[in-house]
């Protein structure tokens, strides 16, 4: 029985060790983002309504919780404190319940998600022909995407460019004349393919992963709930 109980223990130690680390590393990115020039760059490119730091600032309070409940998680096996493990699988036990909360709620407005990303994107397109410091920033970012998914525009074509068609144009120029999806368009051989549609399936080849991960996330977070309580109770026992 002591071998057992020892097993757990130092498997509870090794799951919530990891689980600290984990923590660390997604504060860090956040923090990272939140401070550095790289990261202000990333957040300010683009006009939509909403904050870009309120996806940062939710990163910065998951990385420290997972850190606290890590800590907690290491500390209530190493130390056989019943209270500790208790809150551990308390604090464990409120984020799974948030993940399936936000599971549920991402299905249930999936269609209503899918109408703002879309009117986000037409409403993005008057950035193209703009001439300010954010739209410059939005422009450079769309020129890389042109140039490695070869398409031009991002809703109606090379037309969203206006005026800047020409200080952008290389990005999706066509090496070859005699692809069928390009055509000429201002003295310029370019593709016709707005980036649009390679924009909306690159998310949603994200959302598969980030999917794949909470669910991974799940798994690892019943293993945790049920060391942590087996481990409660044995101490408790004795």
């Amino acid at each position: 029985m002591a071998g057992v109980s020892g097993c757990i223990k130092y498997s509870m130690f090794i799951f919530n060790f990891l689980f600290w680390l984990c923590g660390i590393f997604i504060l860090a990115v956040a923090i990272w983002i939140r401070v550095s020039k790289d990261g202000q760059e990333l957040l300010s490119s683009g006009e939509s309504g909403m904050n870009p730091y309120i996806g940062v600032n939710i990163l910065i309070a998951v990385g420290a919780t997972i850190m606290v409940l890590g800590f907690l998680g290491c500390c209530g096996a190493v130390k056989e404190s019943r209270c500790m493990l208790l809150l551990f699988f308390i604090g464990l036990f409120l984020i799974l319940l948030l993940q399936v909360a936000a599971g549920i709620l991402g299905t249930a407005f999936k269609s209503e998600s899918e109408k703002i990303l879309n009117e986000t994107l037409h409403k993005n397109v008057e950035l193209l022909s703009a001439t300010t410091e954010n739209a410059e920033v939005f422009q450079k970012a769309l020129s890389e995407f042109q140039e490695e998914f070869k398409c031009c525009g991002l809703v109606n074509g090379p037309a969203d460019w206006g005026q800047n068609f020409e200080k952008y144009s290389k990005s999706c120029e066509c090496p070859d004349t005699q692809l069928a999806s390009c055509i000429s368009y201002d003295n310029k051989y370019v593709y016709n393919q707005p980036c649009i549609s390679f924009i909306k399936d690159l998310l949603k080849k994200h959302i598969i992963i980030i999917i794949g991960i909470a669910f991974g996330l799940a798994v690892i977070e019943i293993l945790g709930l049920i060391f942590s309580m087996v481990l409660f109770c044995q101490i408790g026992s004795k």
